[in-house]
């Protein structure tokens, strides 16, 4: 689970157009997972080639990561490296619950009830090594710059903010403000109107910026204190404690000097202690595994030149889209590189 700060941070909505002409490192696998949740049919089935290839991926890659192009916005997607053995349990309680979905998904086809059907096969979504291949293969072909993690892909995003090298970090998930990074970017590739799960009710999504900055002066708290509202609350490499939600764990860091007069404290109030070592918690929040990318050296690689007949052939031929609309898009994204391209040199 990523950790709930939703209720805590201090964030404001934001168009595309604010993000012209600057460089925005995305967490792939949270953009992957959005993409093969929300794009499938009525009953859930994901978008697939003749083959049987799962394509919803790649189809949200395409045209979302054209859009953002299109906003002189340049992407750079990092990629998950090898987990934490922290977050083993997180990854073991993830595969339990996708996979009691996939049945639940299965016997709700066999009785015809798709919305049933399409809420368990977004539960039930996962990456394998195809999806995430498959990803970087088309980020190749368009010229679109990846990075890949040796660790937390949200911590290098993070790094990459703080360095400069890119202007915000762009994920769903708040820990990426754990990690430090100074701004992040939410719902960056899943705006637009969406229906709640199980409900006929309809929300607009925008995006909108969050400020680490910002966020620790409202709260009057400094950054390992809001680490520390974090594992309270429950983070991808510990539970939190059950009881404890924002506000409570906001009064419980003011009032602490260090970790250990928190578990003190959770230990006298709700006798419970922590189900990791909090030291290590804390550590792969502050010290993450990144690596240092030399901005001189990396710049070169942002804007690539698209392979226009190889991205055709990989989009059209191998996984069965529609050739004269990816060539439409192709054309528009070939287009704009030369168009940026130009105005460089000049």
């Amino acid at each position: 689970m990523s950790v709930d700060l939703a209720t805590l941070v201090a964030r404001r909505k934001l168009s595309l157009d604010e993000l012209s002409g600057k460089r925005v490192a995305i967490d792939a696998y949270n953009v992957l997972y959005q993409f093969l949740t929300i794009i499938r049919g009525p009953d859930g089935t994901p978008l697939s080639d003749v083959n049987g290839n799962v394509t919803s991926h790649l189809s949200g890659l395409f045209y979302r990561t054209i859009e953002l192009i299109d906003h002189d916005i340049t992407p750079i997607y990092v990629f998950d490296g090898i987990p934490s053995k922290l977050k083993q349990k997180t990854i073991e309680a993830r595969m339990g619950r996708r996979n009691e979905a996939f049945g639940a998904w299965e016997q709700a086809k066999k009785e015809g009830n798709l919305e049933d059907a399409r809420k368990y096969a977004q539960q039930s979504t996962r990456i394998n090594k195809y999806i995430v291949e498959s990803a970087k293969l088309l980020l190749e072909l368009m010229g679109v710059q990846s990075v890949n993690a040796p660790g937390e892909g949200e911590a290098q995003a993070s790094r990459m903010c703080r360095d400069g090298i890119v202007y915000a970090a762009a994920s769903q998930d708040y820990d990426t403000l754990l990690f430090g990074s100074p701004l992040v970017v939410r719902n960056l590739t899943i705006s637009g109107r969406r229906k709640l799960p199980s409900k006929n009710i309809f929300i607009n999504i925008e995006p909108e910026i969050v400020s680490l900055d910002e966020t620790l002066k409202s709260l009057g708290i400094t950054q390992i204190k809001l680490i520390w509202i974090g594992m309270l609350l429950g983070t991808d490499f510990n539970d939190g404690i059950k009881g404890i939600g924002p506000k409570t764990a906001i009064k419980i860091v003011r009032d602490a000097s260090s970790f250990s007069d928190i578990e003190a404290y959770v230990k006298n109030k709700y006798n419970v202690e922590f189900s990791s070592n909090a030291s290590e918690v804390e550590d792969l929040f502050l010290n993450p595994e990144v690596s240092d990318i030399d901005i001189g050296s990396a710049v070169h690689n942002f804007n690539k030149i698209p392979d226009k007949a190889s991205l055709l052939d990989f989009m059209c031929k191998e996984h069965s889209f529609s050739e004269d609309r990816i060539k439409k898009f192709v054309d528009k994204l070939c287009a704009k590189r030369a168009a940026g391209r130009q105005h460089r040199l000049l």
